[in-house]
């Protein structure tokens, strides 16, 4: 008997993908818990909660970071 083997589907990474609080830290270039005390104070870029998880827009976190030049 011949096993015929079925091919998974690998999902790829959407262009427009979240972003993980390591790589809002890294492009902005602060430690992951500035992030967090940013968020306790409702300061930073906008997140949202994945589980436990935070993700963030790349848009968004750009917008953010536009504005904070800006000012």
């Amino acid at each position: 008997m011949t096993r015929k083997r079925r091919r998974r589907s690998m999902a790829t990474p959407v262009e427009d993908s979240r972003w993980t609080l390591a790589e809002v830290a890294a492009f902005l270039r602060v430690p992951p818990e500035t992030l967090y005390t940013w968020r306790k104070r409702h300061y930073g870029p906008p997140a949202a909660r994945v589980g436990r998880h935070l993700r963030y827009d790349p848009a968004k976190v750009r917008a953010w970071y536009r504005d904070q030049e800006a000012a």
